[in-house]
């Protein structure tokens, strides 16, 4: 006998309703990832709206109010790709120095950032853009949000003062984190950090006032668009007058005169860093049109256009130069393109933007031997990359741009310069004559990272080295023994 099975009758739900159906068509549709961001967009746009309203700020009713926030949005992603630059900066240092170090540098150009953050809130600012006079501004110190000192016009008729200060700390940092690669690896982490906040304070802001405030540089035509001069440069001088104070790191330069190579652990983490600092720099060349225009793609692919310009040239030169493409150099090479077309990325034309980096790429390959054989030990290039092609950067806009006048430019760059190096000797001056700006002889040769912050970037190093050694760790007394001779010295 065959058994017949019956199969039970579908039960109808209100999710079968026809009225529902469209909404049925769409859970198919959508992963359910997607379906949970329509809730969550319809809370941001509540609360949103929510805060705008409590602050007074309903949506934008006119053509200007939408543009000053579309302006607002272009300027944050653009202060948050500079910011991340950082990250960049620590990944480069770090792997261009010594593993025993790794901690202390990484520190450095961590909370760098923040100091800077605080010294440009509290004086910097109102330094720089604050009303006052043509050497500085004298108000609006301690960051409150009110544009009255700054003599800008209350949102939404303009772009708010907040956003304009939070790009405007970025690049100050930016000029901070420079010095830290010429110093690094001898260098005293509260020395350090003091130097960071009263450049970022004082000597920075007052200098960039007299270009990007419109004072006396501005009004005379200097012109540097995104800061060849008056960011790299400025971080480039402070970092030579900081590398020359504190002096050479110990074994690199021999009785005969001769030098010491000192490779870095990790190529991998500098050619992240250049990575990632190529694609920061898209924040800020074209963050410092400080609006969405439609000459930011323009000045993007000048900015690109003289990176790859750069890196492609140092290869050369430094292959024709030594007998082999050297992967330090294609990486200052890129970042030597990119300080080269700061200033002049919105007024070159694309061909003058790849010589721009073309010779910026090659100068930095001569620069860095240059400095080496004046006994200047700058274990990153940060001298060669930011000072030297921060100045050509400058004086080729006077040399591409007909409407500047090179004469101009050099004025801006030799009066920026002499105060940079004047405060920065002086600052540098006293911290050796007071705290001291060097670690002694014992943490140099042990790492700065147990001298300074007692711990290892590479949990167990120093025991597996005194395996491969045999008990013969890399440490001395401060009074005497033989530097030993190898990478990690």
């Amino acid at each position: 006998m065959m058994s017949q099975s019956k199969s039970k009758p579908k039960k109808t739900t209100l999710w079968d309703l026809p009225l529902l159906k469209p909404l049925r068509v769409i859970t198919r549709s959508f992963s359910p990832y997607w379906l949970a961001c329509i809730p969550l967009t319809a809370v941001i746009v509540v609360v949103w709206e929510s805060a705008a309203q409590a602050q007074g700020f309903g949506a934008p009713e006119t053509v200007e109010e939408l543009r000053a926030v579309l302006d607002s949005i272009f300027l944050l992603f653009a202060s948050v790709l500079v910011i991340f630059m950082n990250a960049g900066f620590g990944m480069l240092e770090t792997g261009f120095c010594r593993r025993k170090n790794a901690v202390n540098i990484l520190s450095k150009n961590l909370i760098v950032f923040a100091v800077a953050t605080i010294a440009y809130w509290a004086i910097g600012f109102a330094f720089m853009y604050g009303n006052g006079n043509a050497f500085i501004g004298t108000s609006g110190f301690f960051f409150s949000n009110d544009p009255t000192p700054y003599g800008d016009a209350a949102y939404p008729d303009g772009v708010p003062v907040a956003i304009s200060f939070l790009f405007q700390v970025a690049f100050a940092a930016t000029a901070a984190t420079i010095v830290s690669g010429a110093v690094a690896e001898r260098v005293k982490f509260d020395a350090f950090l003091i130097f960071s906040f009263l450049l970022v304070a004082i000597s920075y802001p007052i200098s960039g006032r007299w270009t990007w405030d419109g004072t006396w540089l501005g009004a005379m035509g200097f012109n540097d668009f995104a800061g060849s001069t008056i960011v790299h440069s400025v971080g480039g001088w402070a970092a030579l007058v900081g590398a020359i104070f504190v002096g050479p790191r110990t074994g690199k330069y021999r009785e005969d005169g001769g030098s010491s190579a000192i490779p870095g652990h990790n190529m991998s983490l500098a050619t992240l860093g250049c990575l990632i600092l190529w694609i920061g720099w898209f924040g800020f060349n074209p963050g410092s049109e400080l609006a969405a225009t439609a000459n930011v793609p323009y000045i993007a692919l000048t900015t690109n256009l003289s990176a790859a310009a750069g890196g492609v040239a140092a290869t050369a030169t430094a292959w024709i130069k030594d007998g082999k493409p050297d992967l330090s150099m294609i990486i200052n090479g890129i970042l030597a393109g990119l300080v080269g077309i700061t200033a002049g990325c919105a007024s070159v034309n694309y061909i003058s933007a790849v010589i721009i980096g073309a010779i910026a790429g090659v100068i930095v390959v001569f620069a860095v031997t240059f400095f080496d054989k004046m006994k200047v030990d700058d274990p990153v290039g940060a001298i060669s990359v930011h000072l030297v092609c921060g100045v050509w950067g400058t004086l080729a806009v006077g040399i591409f741009h007909g409407e500047t006048s090179i004469i101009t430019q050099l004025i801006g760059i030799l009066a920026i310069g002499g105060f940079t190096v004047v405060f920065s000797a002086i600052v540098w001056g006293v911290l050796k004559a007071t705290i001291g700006i060097r670690v002694s002889m014992e943490e140099e040769v042990q790492g700065l990272d147990i001298g300074e912050h007692a711990m290892e970037a590479y949990s167990g190093f120093v025991k597996e080295a005194d395996v491969l050694t045999g008990g013969r760790t890399a440490s001395m007394g401060s009074k005497g023994g033989e530097v030993p001779r190898s990478s990690e010295t």
